[in-house]
This record gives C-alpha cells, sequence and structure tokens, in this order.
C-alpha cells in the first residue's frame, strides 16, 4: 500500500542520518524530498502547500535541529500532521433503536460499489448484525444478478425488481420489506455511470429525498488519483456525504486521494477496501493509516486482523492449551488452515512494524505452497505423533515424508520449527494485547531474516532490495529477544 510514497518518505529520513551536525540546510534537503514524494503519490497541491507549512515551521524548531536524533523528530513530525490532514473520523455506524438504518451507497461505475456493499455486510455480520440489501442500480446490466449473488454467498436477503425501472420506488419498498422483516440495516446499491452526468445526480437526489438514508457513502476508486476527489467534491455538493469508502487499496495506489479527500472536500474516509475478498474492508484510523505510511505498522488492525481468524471461543480454548503446555501439531495445523486464506499472511505482515518489505514474500506462491506442504505433512501423522512430536523418529520422518511427498528433511526442519514456536505460543497466552503482538512481531522477524520459515517453510529476504545495516541489527536483536524469551518459558 503506497509503496511509492513510503519509499520516498524514507528516503527523506535517511538523508539526515549520518550527518556530523545538522544545519536548517541539511534539513530543508530532507524537506524537499517529503514535498516531492507527495507530489509524485499526486496529492493535491494546496494540500501538499498546507502539509509542508505545517511541518515545515515545527521541523527548523530549535529543540528538532539540537536533538540527537532528529530523524526520528521529523518522523514523529510528520507523523503527527499526516494524522491531522487524516482525521478526526468517526468510523462507527450509529444504528438507531426503533427502525432500520438505511445506509445509501453511491459512486461512478467501476468503482467497486457493489462488491463493497457484500464487504459492507460482512462487518455487519461480524458484529452480529445481518443487513437486508436492495438492488437499485436498474442502469448497469446483471448489477441485480451480481447482488444476488453476493447476497447467497453470504447469507444476506438481497431485495430486488427486475421489471420496476423506478429506483426510488425499488427503494422504498425495499426499506418497507426490511422493516416487515424486522431488519438492523438497510443497504442501497444504487446506480452509477461513467462520468458524472446531470441524469445520475438527479436519481440520486430523488432516492436521498424520498427515502431518507440516514448515511450517505461515496465509494471511490483509490487508483484513480485526483479523479477521485474531483468525484467526492462533485457527489457532496449534490448529496451532503456522510463518508468516503475507498476501494483498491491493495492494487498500485499512489496515495494522493487518500491524502487530499478529506482536506478538500470536508469529507471524512470512512472505510478503506484493501483486497478482493469480502473480509477485506476495514473501518478507517487515521493514526493507523499514517503509521502504515511511514512503514511503522498497525497493531490495531493487525489485532482486528487476528481477532478475525480465531473467535473468542477459539482464541480461549487455544491459550488454555498454550498455557498448560497442551498445544499440538494438530493445534498448529489448525492455525496453518486458518491464515492460509490468499493474501492474508502478507496483509498481517504489512501491518507488524519493520514487517513491510517482507510482505511480497508472504504472498507469493512459494509461501502459499510451504503452507499446504505443512498441513499435507502433518495430515500424514498418525494421532499419536501430532500430539507428542517426539515419537517421530527416523522411521517415522521416512514414512510421513512419503506419504506427504516431501524430502525426509522437511519434516525433521517441521518438527524443530514447531518445538520452536511451541514455547513462544505459551509465552503468548495470559498476556496482554501488545505483549502478543511484541512476540509475533519476534517471531516474523526469525521467520522472515532467514532463520526458519513457517512449518518448516524458509521465507527467503525480498528480492532486489538489500537490507541496511539496521535492518539487519533490528532482525539480529529480535531473534535474541526471541531466545532469552524461550529460555524463560522453559524455566
Amino acid at each position: 500500500m503506497f509503496d511509492s510514497l513510503s519509499d520516498g518518505l524514507q528516503s527523506a529520513f535517511k538523508s539526515l542520518r549520518g550527518k556530523g551536525k545538522l544545519t536548517e540546510g541539511n534539513m530543508r534537503d530532507g524537506l524537499d524530498i517529503v514535498q516531492r514524494s507527495l507530489l509524485e503519490a499526486d496529492v493535491s497541491y494546496p494540500v501538499v502547500q498546507e502539509f509542508m507549512k505545517q511541518v515545515t515551521e515545527r521541523a527548523l524548531g530549535r529543540k528538532v535541529l539540537l536533538s540527537l536524533r532528529p530523524e526520528e523528530e521529523l518522523v514523529s513530525i510528520v507523523h503527527s500532521e499526516l494524522v491531522s490532514i487524516l482525521g478526526p473520523v468517526d468510523p462507527s455506524i450509529h444504528l438507531k433503536a426503533d427502525r432500520p438504518t438505511i445506509i445509501m451507497l453511491c459512486g461512478l461505475q467501476g468503482s467497486g460499489k457493489t462488491t463493497t456493499c457484500g464487504k459492507l455486510s460482512q462487518l455487519l455480520k461480524e458484529q452480529g448484525i445481518k443487513p437486508t440489501l436492495v438492488a437499485a442500480d436498474l442502469q448497469r446490466p446483471a448489477a441485480i444478478e451480481q447482488l444476488k449473488v453476493i447476497g447467497q454467498q453470504l447469507d444476506v436477503p438481497v431485495y430486488s425488481e427486475p421489471d420496476n425501472k423506478d429506483p426510488v420506488k425499488v427503494c422504498k419498498n425495499g426499506v418497507a420489506q426490511a422493516v416487515a422483516d424486522g431488519a438492523r440495516v438497510v443497504i442501497l446499491d444504487t446506480a452509477g455511470r461513467l462520468a458524472i452526468d446531470e441524469e445520475l445526480m438527479a436519481e440520486l437526489s430523488r432516492i436521498d429525498k424520498k427515502v431518507g438514508p440516514d448515511q450517505v457513502y461515496l465509494v471511490v476508486d483509490g487508483m484513480t488519483g485526483q479523479d477521485a476527489v474531483n468525484s467526492a467534491d462533485a457527489f457532496n455538493k449534490s448529496l451532503e456525504l456522510d463518508g468516503v469508502i475507498m476501494t483498491k487499496l491493495d492494487g498500485d495506489a499512489r496515495g494522493g486521494a487518500l491524502l487530499s479527500v478529506k482536506h478538500i472536500t470536508g469529507v471524512p474516509i470512512k472505510f478503506i477496501g484493501t483486497g478482493e475478498h469480502f473480509d477485506a474492508l476495514e473501518p478507517f484510523r487515521p493514526e493507523g493509516m499514517a503509521g502504515r505510511i511511514l512503514q511503522m505498522g498497525d497493531i490495531v488492525a493487525a489485532a482486528a486482523e487476528a481477532h478475525r481468524i480465531v473467535d473468542e471461543q477459539e482464541r480461549e480454548e487455544l491459550e488454555a492449551k498454550m498455557a498448560s503446555g497442551d498445544f499440538t501439531l494438530d493445534d498448529f495445523k489448525n492455525m496453518m488452515e486458518k491464515v492460509s486464506k490468499p493474501g492474508l499472511m502478507g496483509r498481517m505482515m504489512s501491518l507488524m512494524p519493520g514487517m513491510g518489505q517482507f510482505k511480497d514474500a508472504m504472498n507469493s506462491e512459494e509461501a502459499a505452497g510451504g503452507i499446504r506442504q505443512t498441513i499435507g505433512a502433518i495430515n500424514s501423522m498418525t494421532a499419536a505423533e501430532r500430539k507428542n512430536p517426539k515419537l517421530i523418529d527416523a522411521a517415522r520422518r521416512t514414512r510421513i515424508a512419503k506419504g506427504a511427498g516431501v524430502q525426509t528433511p522437511v519434516i525433521s526442519q517441521l518438527v524443530k520449527q514447531f518445538e520452536v514456536m511451541k514455547p513462544l505460543m505459551q509465552g503468548m497466552a495470559g498476556g496482554s494485547t501488545m505483549d502478543r503482538a511484541r512476540m509475533m512481531q519476534q517471531l516474523q522477524g526469525a521467520m522472515a531474516s532467514g532463520d526458519g520459515g513457517l512449518g518448516g517453510m524458509r521465507v527467503k529476504k525480498p528480492t532486489g532490495k538489500r537490507l541496511s545495516n539496521a535492518e539487519r541489527a533490528k532482525l539480529r536483536k529480535d531473534r535474541e529477544k526471541m531466545k532469552r524469551q524461550m529460555k524463560r518459558n522453559k524455566r
């Protein structure tokens, strides 16, 4: 996400490291790189001007110039100003107590509006709320059928009237049906156009006036740059938007729209789409997004992803097993199956501080193949072997390897890695959320450094980008921390 912008900002910070003496000239050179990075990321020029004014005033202050670590001070300043530009935001959907809450989604064709209906439904279902979808896009061929397929996949009701040509009546009838069914949320999937025109705005305005949605969200394609900002401005003038949902931020979006839309339109970004799957919609948090842009990670988002993987009951059962030392290869395999969803490991890696550079390696086919290999190897073991890997001697390793279709050393490596991970997993049980996050970071650091991979799979360092001395030192430090933690757990 926003790799070019992140790399540009990192170059600015690196330019200040190793200076014998930091001067105003040195700092201005670094700030010039910051400004250039923002402009190359297609951030609106007025936004860049305002941002650089605030950053420059603080960065050229005496406290920063005389600091022992001026680059860290600059990172802190840039982070603070990014948060200021992106926020504040309230990503919650305030539900009505006495009737269904009506959410209207609008946007241009191709922005991902209908798919976002499914993603928003999934997000609501995770909160125990089952919405009703209303197929009010009567312009695009197959739009109604697409929404019905999404409803079937998510087990969410979809209201449609294929023969009705009046979207206002369809929306009103859909809301009435939702009331009769006792639904708490109704999501209206309205029509779009290839470009903004009077007919589109008139249709949306009629729905807005006649149906009275409680929340109006504009879905925009984050890859369209400043066109997304212009669309948000035009829609807001006609509908008074309550928020923006920015999609396709997992692609090669440069970040300009994300950093510009709130400042230019005054409309906050409420949610962001970070993938194709229904679980790839996140409530927008300015602090977390600023951390991702600066490659500082987003622990809160990582924790949210973890909660999606393991529900509360499973987590409690798993923690009980970890604490008692009863964590087996069956439990390990179950975890592998949960994290093997396409793109999930890369997404988790990008959210962990200092691990973003390994995202592509974790999303690779080699990584996915390694997880499949691990699951196959565990399936080839007997129940007794999965419960007690110490039973696996040379003869058993050969038998398991043949059953899984792998070389014998793969089984040896799997058992070795499980024995390394087991005390770490036990150490995570009962700790705070931050303790678990730090443990996971240490584990991922060891994995990504090549000291061993997930379940016997070695994750190679990303090619084409050499680690700096500081990054190598950090990985060594993480490995030492992990070793010390393992010794404490054994005691």
